[in-house]
Parts: structure tokens; sequence; C-alpha cells
């Protein structure tokens, strides 16, 4: 075989499912299929024209502004703001098409639901991580300086990162996932920074609720409680279509 013909079978294998299920609910539906990635697109540019605006700039920061020195009880609170709030010192438009290819893809396999679900879950995982290294000090394991722990910590990056390696878990992408974790921890190795070190701990959060699933659904079909075809919905177990047309429901 060709070398084009093998790197066209790598891609059916890895990427073929996935693509599948996205283009055939993307024609069935079209843009209904995408509420929550396009309101979080909607969202994304209105905080950042108004976290430009004079006079109302600082109730972005009230509303949606997460700093590892908060109270645990504000930060919850903030946190599904915090989640659309950009950083004004990044290109908007990067992130706005991050959002829209890796929500959308979530979105469109998992339904809006979970895809909320675990942008939240890692945004906290994340939050988490921030005030552990802000409690250890620059010399205590994982410790950053308390510089990089300060500034503000809002975004959708963490979850973005998350619902890819999420995704592709389930879809069975394993070099696709491992690319993404194997690119952030050089990432990080290369240069420490909050960001870096809080892409993988969403990372890492999104494992353990991936692993902890595919636990579940596996404990259960072996008990006799589900019979193993992909219809009882909960699509854990990663097997493409069968499992999760009933998740996008």
């Amino acid at each position: 075989m060709s070398t084009g013909g093998q790197v066209r079978e790598f891609a059916r294998a890895e990427w073929g499912q996935l693509a599948s299920d996205v283009r055939a609910r993307l024609w069935a539906r079209g843009l209904r299929a995408l509420p929550l990635t396009l309101w979080s697109c909607v969202g994304i540019l209105g905080l950042q024209l108004v976290q430009h605006q004079q006079g109302i700039s600082d109730w972005v920061d009230r509303l949606g502004g997460i700093y590892c020195t908060l109270p645990w009880w504000k930060a919850l609170l903030r946190t599904p703001l915090s989640l659309f709030v950009p950083d004004p010192t990044l290109p908007i438009w990067g992130l706005v098409i991050q959002v829209i290819v890796v929500f959308g893809i979530a979105e469109i396999t998992l339904g809006w639901r979970r895809t909320l679900a675990i942008a939240l879950f890692t945004t906290l995982a994340g939050t988490a991580f921030a005030r552990y290294s802000y409690w250890v000090g620059p010399n205590g394991f994982l410790g950053l300086p308390v510089a990089e722990l300060i500034g503000r910590d809002t975004g959708p990056s963490a979850a973005v990162v998350a619902l890819g390696v999420y995704v592709t878990c389930r879809y069975r992408a394993w070099w696709t996932a491992a690319a993404v974790v194997l690119g952030l921890v050089i990432e990080v190795l290369s240069l420490a920074n909050l960001a870096g070190y809080e892409h993988l701990t969403a990372i890492v959060a999104v494992l353990l609720l991936f692993g902890a699933e595919t636990w579940w659904v596996r404990r259960r079909r072996s008990r006799g409680g589900s019979s193993g075809d992909g219809s009882s919905g909960d699509g854990s177990s990663g097997d493409g279509g069968r499992d999760h047309a009933e998740l996008a429901r």
C-alpha cells in the first residue's frame, strides 16, 4: 500500500466514525444541533466587547472574574460566566474558532447538557489547581510563583482541551488524544505556567471521568443491566455512533 493509502486508512480508522456522526447530525439538524456552541460564541464576543467599554467593564470582572484568592463560594457562583470571559490580551478570533470546532463536535456527539457539564467540571478542576498551587507556594510540589497565580483566571481554554480529549477517547481516537496530551506535557516542561498546568489538570479530571464511566458501563453490562448494543444511551463505552446516537437526543 502506498504512503497516501496508509494515511487514508489511518485517518479513516482514527476519525472515520466521528466524522460520519458529525456530518450526519449536522445534515439532519443543521444549526439546531449547536445551540450551546452558538450561544457560547455570542457570549464570548459580547463579553469581549463589554470588558473593553469604559464604565461597565468592571461588571465583567465582578460577575465572572475568578481569582485563586476568592472564597470558594464566590468562585463557584462566578464559574458559569467565567467560562465565557476571554482573556482581554489574547486574540479573540482564535478562541472563537476553537470553541466552534471543539464545542461544536462535542455538542453534536455528546449533547449540550453533557458538553456543558464537562466544561464546567474541568474548569473547576483548573481553578482547584490554581488554589492548590497558591496554597503550597512556589517551593511546594507543582507550586508556581505568586505573580503567575494572582491574575484573573477565566476563559474556555481548559474546557476546550478537556472536551477534545474526552471526545477522542469516547471514539477510540487514541492517537489523537495521546498527541494532545503529549503536546501539553511538552509545553509545560518547556515553559511552566498556570494555563499549561490548568490544561493538564483538566485533562486528568476528564480522563478520570472517562475511566469511571467506562468502568460503570462495563459493570452494568456484566450484571445484565444493558443489552450491550449501545441502546442504553449511556455512550460511555466510546463505540462511536451506536452509543452517541442516544446521547445527542
